[in-house]
């Protein structure tokens, strides 16, 4: 790296990969995570097998979780946008993130990361501040509680906002092809 910062601008365009690959384990773990967790809100009782509602069930009680069990309204909207927007773009964006280097996905992916990361924002706020008292279900009561569930949702804020953040700002990803004047 000579003095103009070359070797700076080398490591940027480089780093991606680990991001990449990052990217790929996340969309992939999210296929089975989607499919037979999150979407068993929207399914009437008993098609879902019982092992899975039984897992469900548990993690719900076990991180006081009441917006899997039965959730709001809003929260379904979220769910179908989860079913028919997000699981069908796993597997394309987990090919193009373990394939590496496709440019094709910037512009899909910046759509994903934000339409996630605003649900995200919706959920989030509503652990920290709705009031569970009155809920059927066990809601978090107290701030540990809160902070609890509010980890396992994290994830799927922070992985997205790091995706956006290098689909706009990588070089890699802000190529634009360069087109000849006529």
């Amino acid at each position: 790296a000579g003095p103009s910062g070359g070797g700076a601008s080398a490591a940027m365009a480089a780093a991606p990969r680990w991001r990449e690959r990052l990217f790929a384990l996340y969309f992939i773990s999210h296929i089975p995570i989607t499919a037979l967790i999150d979407l068993q809100p929207l399914l009437p009782a008993g098609i879902a097998p019982r092992a899975l509602t039984d897992l469900l069930q548990q993690y719900a009680t076990s991180f006081r979780d009441p917006l899997m069990l039965q959730p709001p309204e809003w929260f379904k909207a979220f769910i179908y946008c989860e079913a028919f927007l997000q699981l069908p773009f796993f597997p394309i964006a987990a090919y193009a993130f373990l394939k590496g280097g496709c440019r094709w996905i910037r512009t899909p992916a910046i759509i994903y990361s934000t339409h996630v990361a605003t649900t995200l924002f919706a959920i989030l706020a509503h652990i920290l501040f709705h009031d569970f008292s009155k809920a059927e279900h066990a809601g978090p009561q107290t701030l540990r509680e809160r902070l609890a569930l509010l980890s396992i949702y994290l994830p799927y804020l922070l992985i997205p906002l790091l995706l956006l953040f290098t689909m706009l700002c990588n070089p890699h990803y802000k190529h634009v092809e360069k087109r000849k004047r006529k």
